[in-house]
Formats: structure tokens, C-alpha cells, sequence
């Protein structure tokens, strides 16, 4: 299901969400889990993606129908479901708001967003040094970190930008100016 280097970048993230977990006592297992399936349907081509989740139901934004590669998270969140039989919801939620955050996100959720951005194949993100020792010891702040540096990516370069990554910013942010 995965090409070689995006089958490298999940156990990347898988061992990471275990890291990540492990600095904050959660349960491995559902972060491995998290980890391996996040991408699940990350390689299938975006006109199947749409077809996929017209067919199952999944709801689909105006941003993810001009920019279909954002609906692997939900699509990979339905697959891990209903192909690889996951019945744990916080795991299918991790895996759903994985690409764009979400307000008010739990530990596992934060775990599998860092750790998709910050995960040892990554080179090239702003700040991925510093978001990385952040992340093992205020995980919320390598969260809103990565939404402003995000944010301020797309903003750079034009590319579309999904509306509940500006909410999950904007929710991250209060912490922040307070």
C-alpha cells in the first residue's frame, strides 16, 4: 500500500509516537498502532481518495476537493476501521486529524501530529531541531509550534490552506498571548 520512502516515514512516525508516549506514560501500543496506519491512504491517487469517501460517506471540503491529498487522514482513519479492523476511537481520531490538528486535541492526537512533523526522516522543516527537544518535554507547545510554522508555509507559498488547521492554530495560540 505504501511506496519504500513512505513506508520509511511511517515506522519514522510509529517509533516516534512510542518516544513520544513513553515521555508521557501513555499506552504504546495505541501510539505504534497510530503511527503504522496513519498513511494508510496516503498513496492511493486523489480522484480514488474523493471516490473513496463519496462512497463511504466522508465528508469533503471544498479545500480537500481542490486538494484531495488532505483526505487521507479521514479516508486512512475509515481504512484503518474497516480493512485493518482497529476498533480503538482514539486511535481512529489520532489517525483522522493527524494532517491538519484540531482544537483541544488529546495526548494521543498531539503524540501522532508531532510526531508525523518531527519523525528522524524529516529534514527540511523550520524550526526542527528546536520542535523536536520541545516535543519530549512540552508537547502542547511542539504542537502550536508546528501549526504557526504551518500556517505561516502556506501562507509563504499560496499553497491552500484547510480551515480547521487555522482553527487548531487559533485554539493552540490563546495559550500563547495570554
Amino acid at each position: 500500500m505504501l511506496t519504500p520512502q513512505r513506508y520509511e516515514h511511517t515506522l519514522g512516525v510509529a517509533n516516534t509516537c512510542v518516544c513520544l508516549a513513553m515521555s508521557r506514560g501513555l499506552e504504546l501500543e495505541d501510539a505504534y498502532i497510530a503511527g503504522l496506519l496513519h498513511d494508510c491512504a496516503k498513496c492511493i491517487p486523489d480522484e480514488e481518495k474523493i471516490a473513496r469517501c463519496e462512497m463511504y460517506g466522508i465528508e469533503i471540503s471544498n479545500i480537500e476537493r481542490k486538494s484531495p491529498y488532505l483526505l487521507h487522514a479521514k479516508l486512512g482513519a475509515y481504512e484503518a476501521e474497516h480493512q485493518f479492523g482497529v476498533t480503538k476511537r482514539n486511535i481512529l481520531n489520532a489517525i483522522c486529524c493527524h494532517t491538519t490538528g484540531k482544537p483541544k486535541m488529546n495526548d494521543l492526537e498531539m503524540i501522532l501530529f508531532v510526531a508525523d512533523y518531527i519523525e528522524p526522516g524529516r529534514t527540511k522543516a523550520h524550526r526542527l531541531k528546536k520542535i523536536r527537544m520541545t516535543a519530549f518535554h512540552e508537547l502542547e507547545d511542539a504542537v502550536y509550534m508546528i501549526l504557526k510554522d504551518t500556517l505561516n508555509y502556506l501562507k509563504r507559498t499560496g499553497k491552500p490552506m484547510d480551515k480547521m488547521t487555522e482553527k487548531s492554530y487559533e485554539y493552540y495560540r490563546k495559550f500563547y498571548e495570554e
